[in-house]
């Protein structure tokens, strides 16, 4: 596999929590433990399965979580945070923290995560 070409630290950062959902499920799945998709899919606002689907592979790609799969009818697949995810949280409350200082009434608030 060819190595990705990276301009610098922070690129890498931005690959693996770049993205308009990931941060939102890394917090989630941080803060609130193993999730199922549903559950995942039901508190992100607005987010089509396709998309959330395709950040999920992303971030299991980049270790950050792990998928499980149970061998049952109907099919359940539970989400869990690494060790290595968990070591964003100070990143992602950073995230939090330049949010509610930038806050303003362009926007509408309606699932505060950050506390």
């Amino acid at each position: 596999m060819d190595k990705i070409k990276v301009t610098c630290e922070m690129e890498i950062t931005l690959l693996a929590i770049g993205g308009k959902w990931k941060p939102l499920i890394l917090y989630y799945l941080i803060t609130d433990g193993t999730k199922r998709f549903g559950e995942i899919m039901s508190f992100i606002n607005n987010v089509s399965q396709k998309t959330l689907t395709n950040q999920l592979r992303e971030l299991e790609r980049n270790e950050l979580i792990t998928r499980k799969v149970y061998a049952v009818v109907p099919p359940k697949v539970e989400y869990t945070i690494t060790q290595k995810g968990k070591s964003l949280l100070p990143i992602l409350e950073l995230m939090c923290e330049w949010g509610e200082k930038n806050f303003n009434d362009s926007y509408e608030l309606i699932n505060p995560q950050c506390n």
